[in-house]
């Protein structure tokens, strides 16, 4: 039977055009283990399934998104909102309204493409270059206040909060779909008698609030948002599926009755510390990626924990893992590690990904005997050695290390099943016959770096 999904029907109200349709859902899609971490923008659930890691050098795994771009134009990156108001001032001659308003915009270009140039004339050491960018802004933001006072929006029609009373909902839809909707408060959602999943992916919710009707819901949605506290979940208590990322949280907080909680989602915050988890001891995914975390403290009781990501935050030691003796992937690349170490009791441990860290030896993987891939690129070590034991490695990642001798390609030869060998950019890259030399050491391998291998 398929379960019906409601897309999110919106009212003509004042002229406003429909802006969905209401019909059966293809299906709901599912989180795989890479959820977030192995994409550059994260993210998944209901609205956005997950992707597998892809075949190319290996990505980032924290969900990270690229940095915004300061400028216009051939720059291609988006204005910040301090200078919208440029872009929406407009000039003081005659004409229409559109004649008016493409001299705004096309007067709004040019400040922000002055704007980017000081920019660049301050990040190389300009001090006039500072000054004037200093000026700029200055008189752009009092122009954003006259706009303000004259009845204008700072940040433009586009971050107007949706009027809830335009969107119908469905009573009877199990899964709910209000992706980049422009929502501002979460209100009106008690008609919902039947709702499973409850997607308010990338709108303008500051709080969660007015969740209590709920009750049947087991996936709830809030990526990209503006949330600073989690709040107001304690009647969920059947949700399995919490995915609060890419908001401004700063403490893990305000989960002690969702007990149910198996997937639990808080990539991209300003979390510094782990904390509050104790009770959830049915989790099997923790995604911390992208925080301010400095230690791995406070999850000995969640020995059910599958998949634990904390990749991009600010640890320097791995520790305390000894209980998560069923954790099957452990992710924490660029962080600052400098050892490898902790590991001991991670019997069941088959994915291992510590690249872009300071370690300096292959070392502390003698009990990890089911490892079947390892990412140790981008950091200091010479030599590969201490792994002739994993036999059932299949992946191994050593690209932009310091290796330079072909002996070292031994401690690989006892993984029959080695498909995938990451080694460029290490001083063995050097030799002309680079890629026969490993063809010839491992002949199981079927990519070398990111090409296939060619029989």
């Amino acid at each position: 039977m398929q379960r019906r999904v409601w897309r999110a029907v919106r009212t003509p109200r004042r002229g406003r055009p429909l802006l969905g349709v209401l019909g059966p859902a293809p299906g709901v899609d599912g989180r795989g283990p890479n959820y977030n971490s192995q994409q550059a923008a994260g993210g998944g659930g209901a609205c956005a399934p997950a992707a597998g890691l892809p075949e190319p050098a290996p990505p980032p795994r924290w969900g990270a998104r690229p940095a915004a771009v300061i400028g216009c134009g051939a720059a291609g990156g988006a204005a910040p909102d301090w200078l919208r108001p440029a872009a929406r001032r407009l000039p003081a001659g005659g004409g229409g309204r559109r004649s008016k308003m493409a001299a705004a915009s096309g007067q709004g270009q040019q400040e922000l493409m002055e704007v980017d140039k000081r920019i660049e004339s301050e990040e190389s050491g300009d001090e006039e270059g500072k000054k004037q960018a200093v000026c700029l802004v200055t008189d752009l933001s009092q122009q954003s206040l006259r706009d303000e006072q004259n009845g204008e929006s700072s940040t433009g029609e586009a971050e107007t909060p949706v009027d809830m009373e335009t969107i119908n909902l469905d009573p009877e839809a199990e899964d709910v779909d209000l992706n980049h909707f422009r929502i501002g408060k979460i209100e009106g959602f008690e008609v919902l008698k039947k709702v499973k999943t409850l997607c308010l992916r990338q709108n303008l919710v500051k709080r969660i609030e007015n969740l209590e009707q709920l009750q049947t819901l087991r996936e709830l949605d809030l990526y990209d948002n503006q949330i600073r506290k989690i709040e107001n979940l304690e009647a969920l208590t059947e949700l399995e599926i919490l995915d609060i990322s890419f908001n401004v949280l700063r403490h893990i907080e305000g989960l002690d009755r969702l007990t149910q909680l198996k997937n639990l989602f808080l990539v991209n915050n300003k979390i510094a510390k782990i904390e509050n988890l104790s009770h959830l001891q049915l989790l099997q995914m923790l995604e911390l990626g992208s925080n301010r975390i400095r230690a791995i403290e406070n999850i000995d009781a969640l020995t059910n924990l599958d998949s634990l990501f904390l990749g991009k935050n600010k640890i320097s030691k791995l520790q305390n893992l000894d209980a998560l003796t069923n954790l099957t992937v452990l992710s924490i690349q660029s962080n600052r590690l400098t050892k490898i170490e902790g590991l001991q009791s991670l019997v069941n441990l088959r994915e291992l990904y510590l690249s872009n860290n300071g370690i300096e030896v292959i070392e502390g993987l003698e009990n990890n005997n089911k490892l079947t891939m390892l990412d140790i690129a981008s950091n200091r070590i010479k030599k590969i050695e201490n792994i002739s034991h994993l036999t059932e490695l299949q992946e191994f990642w050593m690209n932009d290390n310091l290796v330079e001798s072909w002996s070292d390609l031994d401690e690989l030869k006892g993984a029959k099943n080695l498909e995938t060998v990451y080694l460029e950019r290490n001083p063995l890259q050097k030799d002309p016959q680079y890629r026969r030399k490993i063809m010839l050491a491992l002949p199981s391998v079927r990519q070398i770096d990111a090409t296939f291998v060619r029989f």
